[in-house]
């Protein structure tokens, strides 16, 4: 284009320099793939796309981030810069694929290092948001691979954590937020709920199959997405009360909840109270 030109779009806004060295399209901006080729560009060799990124380029959609994540070996003194956050760590020049022609690290490997040091609610979202997508045969071996990821890692903070949230993790949720509402009354202290549970009739007919439930306590806890559950609040309480009919106590939570969790733990809370009297 030449420099005139360039200046010129980049002054109209046609273009646009998210990082020294690096000019795209202000259309392309939110690419997850144009943000990814161009971070690389910025940091230059060696680097490796990791963390959410890393998740969200495997498809993974509980780790969408609007920044980018790269990591470089420790001897590399690179700075994070706004929208793009850059990690030291140790990896081998086997860890590394090419996704879409982009350097970046295995699924089982993100994973991992994601569960040690990400945010803990998304790591935990997009572990079981990936086990589901796997066919039922693959689970123990993505497990096992993560666990020997795990094992290798030289920084040793945060795999307790790691091997908890994997341990939790079961692939069933039908959406992150449900896997982050799972997480949450866990983490606060109540039992490990079923997911998906089926409540069936006598004679073997599918009722309700339940995001979640304490079966031995007829507890039930669904989450209500707002695209799932819009304007069905009548359904839902008819529903509320079939289940009520049959012994069940019946707690919806929505986004808010997933937010600030108080008024729903209580809830949680009270069931529990009036089913161990």
């Amino acid at each position: 284009m030449g420099q005139r030109a360039v200046r010129e779009a980049l002054a109209s806004g046609l273009l646009m320099q998210p990082w020294r060295g690096v000019v795209m399209r202000s259309s392309d901006a939110l690419k997850l793939k144009t943000r990814a080729e161009g971070a690389l560009l910025a940091v230059g060799r060696p680097a490796v796309l990791s963390g959410p990124t890393s998740l969200a380029l495997h498809g993974i959609s509980a780790s969408a981030c609007a920044n980018i994540h790269i990591t470089v070996p420790y001897e590399r003194r690179i700075k994070s810069k706004p929208g793009l956050v850059v990690h030291q760590g140790y990896y081998r020049p086997t860890d590394v694929i090419e996704l879409d022609g982009l350097a970046t690290f295995p699924v089982d490997l993100a994973l991992a290092e994601f569960l040690c040091d990400g945010d803990r609610r998304t790591a935990f979202a997009a572990l079981d948001e990936w086990l589901r997508a796997l066919p039922p045969d693959h689970d123990g071996k993505l497990r096992e691979n993560i666990r020997d990821r795990l094992e290798d890692r030289r920084d040793r903070r945060g795999i307790h954590r790691a091997l908890t949230l994997l341990e939790l993790a079961t692939g069933k949720a039908e959406s992150p937020p449900e896997s982050i509402l799972r997480l949450i009354v866990v983490e606060a202290g109540f039992p490990v709920p079923e997911p998906q549970y089926e409540l069936t009739a006598i004679d073997g007919r599918l009722l309700y199959r339940l995001d979640m439930a304490w079966p031995s306590r007829r507890i039930a806890l669904e989450y209500d997405g707002y695209a799932a559950h819009e304007d069905r609040a009548t359904y839902d309480a008819e529903r509320n009360a079939r289940m009520a009919a049959r012994g069940w106590i019946t707690i919806r939570a929505v986004a808010a909840d997933l937010r600030d969790s108080s008024q729903l733990l209580k809830d949680l809370d009270e069931a529990f109270r009036l089913r161990s009297t």
